[in-house]
């Protein structure tokens, strides 16, 4: 039942110690793993339990005492063969992606290569971690070096199956740590390929393990004593559960929550551009993205910019193909999706493209189409909400003084983003938005690396590091001091001047 071909492959197994082995329980408990695109079943998931868990760590804590020893060039010699594994296969991935996620071939191939990228990064630790030395005083010399913590756990969500946990994994092996990695329940499959790869690449057994699951997988991660520190990223009310369950044990943690994406268009704005960027922002990956405009506020009246933004929107197709929506990931987001436009309409906002059309035309599967939404009420459930979904709130503000008082009111702080041709307006924004990851007419401003990603307030919980780029290396590491002195009363009598 190893790998994934033949039809018993699609019976999935965890893969702790280099090898896919069943879940511990008798008999296995699985959970269906649906395509969007139908609803049809495509695996069963096994449902590991804290004996699953308590498996992968010994493991994980058997193989930590080789490959911490190894120096940080020697450990990174395995991502170098990884990224190129990682391009071999990028289009037998990608269509995995599209298999269980939902995402477009070009959308999923892009993903692959972001998370492509922090693998990139990971391979030039050595030139980034070397540590400092200095002569602080005669005869005194301090330096510092970076040590690895140990047993390390990932969360990852369902919306990006490589990229997020791409965000963790490289550098946290590359820093000398042992990973176990829970992926999502709804998205098991790409993760379950990329460990084989992992393996090819000559990672060792028992450095990255992937233990499946849901909540009692969680929860023993949490609680094993022996796992030093957990990211996790998912919704805010779960990622506060990490937190505190986490904190309780001491132990680090870095869980990054939702995102309420506010976009400003400027009455300077150039319309094309801005209308295109604003679409392509909310309705990529079907809105299922952290970083998606989910809220513009338009200062002043521009028709035209509304005009071009609902012409563009509902020109959209559905599919999976490049340019083309997919599908929502199953049907309780759908639900979710849906109740939130309806709850806008029976609230007085006009409905300006109406995705509910595409639920209609399709008889399987998750499907809604991009819809926006004008607002006339600021206090609308959808203005405020995450709905995760390709859905667009319009709000007119009377001035920029209101637009920045709306955006820094909501609770969340992951990405905001102004559209002008002046540089004074964007300054004026960029220095007063309440978000950590800005963008001037860039809807989606995701940092590249070495720059790292992470949001604040509700948007991230834990030890306040970035998830990616030296947050990343700071997270996974402690740093030991060393101070040395050896005075001249050491010396062989011979040598002494």
């Amino acid at each position: 039942m190893s790998g994934l071909n033949g039809e018993s492959s699609r019976i999935l197994q965890n893969f702790i110690g280099g090898e896919y082995v069943d879940s511990i329980q008798t008999p296995c408990k699985y959970i269906p793993v649906t395509t969007p695109h139908t609803g049809e079943v495509i695996a069963q998931c096994p449902i590991s339990t804290a004996e699953d868990v308590e498996k992968a760590v010994e493991a994980a804590k058997e193989a930590y005492k080789s490959w911490s020893a190894r120096t940080v060039k020697d450990r990174v010699q395995t991502l170098f063969r990884f990224h190129n594994l990682l391009h071999t296969h990028i289009d037998e991935l990608a269509d995995l992606i599209v298999l269980e996620h939902g995402k477009n071939k070009a959308e999923a191939i892009a993903s692959i290569a972001k998370g492509a990228e922090t693998v990139e990064y990971a391979t030039s630790l050595p030139q980034l971690i070397q540590g400092k030395i200095l002569d602080v005083s005669k005869g005194v010399t301090c330096n510092d070096t970076r040590v690895p913590l140990g047993v390390v756990a990932s969360i990852v969500p369902f919306n990006f199956p490589i990229m997020v946990p791409m965000w963790s994994l490289p550098i946290a092996i590359a820093t000398g740590n042992t990973l176990i990695l829970k992926p999502s329940e709804k998205v098991p499959l790409t993760m379950y390929r990329i460990v084989s790869l992992l393996k090819e690449a000559g990672v060792p057994d028992g450095v990255v393990n992937l233990v499946n699951g849901t909540v009692d997988a969680v929860n023993a991660i949490c609680d094993h004593p022996d796992i030093k520190a957990v990211t996790f990223v998912g919704t805010s009310q779960v990622a506060n559960l990490v937190m505190e369950r986490c904190h309780k044990l001491g132990k680090r943690v870095l869980a990054l929550g939702g995102a309420k994406n506010h976009l400003i268009a400027s009455p300077d704005c150039n319309v094309e551009t801005t209308s295109t960027d604003v679409v392509n922002s909310f309705s990529g990956c079907a809105g299922q993205r952290c970083m998606a405009a989910s809220v513009l506020l338009i200062i002043g009246s521009q028709p035209e910019l509304l005009e071009r933004i609902t012409d563009k929107a509902m020109a959209l197709k559905s599919g999976s193909k490049s340019g083309e929506v997919g599908p929502v990931i199953d049907k309780a987001s759908l639900d979710k999706i849906t109740s939130y436009i309806e709850a806008s309409e029976h609230g007085g906002a006009n409905i300006l493209v109406d995705g509910r059309s595409w639920t209609k035309s399709h008889t399987k599967g998750f499907w809604i189409g991009p819809t926006v939404i004008f607002h006339k009420n600021k206090e609308d459930k959808a203005l405020h909400d995450e709905i995760f979904g390709p859905v667009l709130s319009i709000y007119q503000c009377s001035s920029k003084e209101e637009a920045i008082e709306i955006e820094n009111n909501n609770p969340y702080g992951n990405a905001a983003c102004v559209y002008t041709t002046t540089g004074a307006t964007a300054e004026w924004f960029i220095k007063r938005f309440n978000a950590a990851m800005c963008g001037v007419n860039i809807g989606v401003p995701v940092p590249r690396e070495p720059f790292s990603f992470g949001g604040i307030n509700r948007s991230k919980f834990g030890n306040f590091v970035d998830i990616t780029g030296d947050g990343g290396v700071e997270f996974f590491t402690w740093r030991r001091k060393v101070t040395t002195r050896w005075g001249q009363e050491n010396l062989d009598p011979k040598l002494k001047m």
